[in-house]
């Protein structure tokens, strides 16, 4: 019964995948804050684009 649960444990010790996650999730993490810093850095610019865009198609319209 003992030898069990020490064979049990040292295998979920030993296992990685709780590792794998955590990077996963650092990973995640860093690509979200980059889709932030973008977003933020280009705010300005991507509305003054589409604000022309749309201030185009207005004028094209019939």
């Amino acid at each position: 019964m003992l030898t069990k649960l020490y064979v049990r444990t040292r295998t979920w010790a030993e296992s990685d995948e709780g590792a794998t996650a955590v990077e996963y999730g650092l990973m995640v993490a860093g690509i979200a804050m980059l889709i932030i810093l973008a977003v933020w850095a280009l705010g300005g610019n991507l509305s003054t684009l589409f604000g022309n865009v749309s201030t185009r198609i207005g004028t094209a319209a019939p």
